[in-house]
């Protein structure tokens, strides 16, 4: 992921209220009509566990994100 890929993950996420889990995080993003396809592909490509902040997320992206 490029510093531009994380700036767009955290624009996804605004506004979340955290712990997520990484469905809740997926739904966030979806349910706001995210459709970047980077920012989904680093979404479903996040660890199945509970998130902190967006932070959190944010350096919990694979760094070359596959799509799940």
């Amino acid at each position: 992921m490029t510093d531009r890929d994380d700036l767009r993950v955290r624009k996804a996420l605004q506004g979340m209220a955290f712990p997520a889990d990484r469905t809740q995080v997926i739904s966030w993003a979806t349910d706001r009509g995210e459709r970047d396809d980077r920012v989904l592909t680093a979404l479903h490509a996040l660890p199945d566990r509970t998130f902190s902040s967006t932070d959190d997320v944010v350096i919990s992206v694979p760094q070359r994100p596959d799509r799940a």
